[in-house]
């Protein structure tokens, strides 16, 4: 049986988000660089947020700042002198600090942080998707409800990457319940750093490593986040 989970220990999620409408989505999809976003605040009816470019050189970070210039989906751009204070592994060699402003119905913080989702580390962007690191008071069920519940509010597509005990357990949740091959590909994926950011190994790899085709492996590991969610 699968042991409960303990009490007031909430959860530690990841959450791989994608949602329509999104500049940070947009100018990350085909560009080297990324984002680090610090927080979003509603200042006189939008969103204001603080946030990192980072890449490889110079040149990536200046054609990532001006595609968020040049967005439709932004209102105001504007360089800080210095960097955030939680700008200590920011990724790449090189960054810049930036505060954007733009439309607060195009954003999913306030979806999130409403239904009690903490941002736990700075929001990562790359790639076309969001990374979310979040704290939640909250059993496995009722995360999986909050979590539709964004879904349809915000026609986000949102998948669980990571999910363990907050504080006072064990750390990852029970996996007594998944089937024998969903298990092995699961605790392979996070030994293997699968769930790090960057990760240190694809699926393609892991699935080789299991012996099975891609296709295989991500239905393995699909199975075993919803049923850790409660969902199965």
């Amino acid at each position: 049986m699968d042991s409960p989970q303990r009490p007031g220990t909430g959860l530690r999620v990841t959450l791989d988000i994608w949602h329509p409408d999104c500049w940070t989505l947009s100018v990350t999809e085909e560009r080297d660089g990324g984002l680090l976003g610090h927080g979003v605040y509603t200042i006189d009816g939008a969103a204001t947020g603080r946030f990192t470019a980072y890449g490889e050189t110079n040149a990536a970070i200046e054609e990532l700042i001006a595609a968020i210039r040049a967005s439709s989906l932004t209102d105001s751009v504007w360089e800080t002198d210095r960097p955030h204070a939680t700008d200590t592994t920011v990724p790449g060699s090189a960054s810049r600090a930036l505060v954007v402003r733009y439309e607060i119905e195009n954003s999913i913080n306030d979806a999130l942080v409403s239904r009690g989702f903490i941002p736990d580390e700075p929001v990562r962007m790359h790639g076309g998707r969001e990374y979310w690191t979040v704290i939640v008071d909250t059993d496995r069920e009722t995360l999986g409800e909050r979590l539709d519940a964004i879904r349809e509010t915000k026609d986000a597509e949102i998948r669980v990457e990571d999910i363990a005990v907050a504080q006072g357990g064990p750390g990852v949740l029970p996996t007594d319940d998944l089937s024998e091959r969903q298990r092995e590909a699961f605790e392979l994926a996070r030994k293997r750093d699968y769930y790090a950011w960057p990760r240190e190994v694809n699926a393609v790899e892991l699935a080789d490593e299991l012996g099975v085709s891609k296709a295989t492996l991500l239905e393995h590991l699909r199975k075993a986040e919803a049923k850790l969610l409660g969902g199965d």
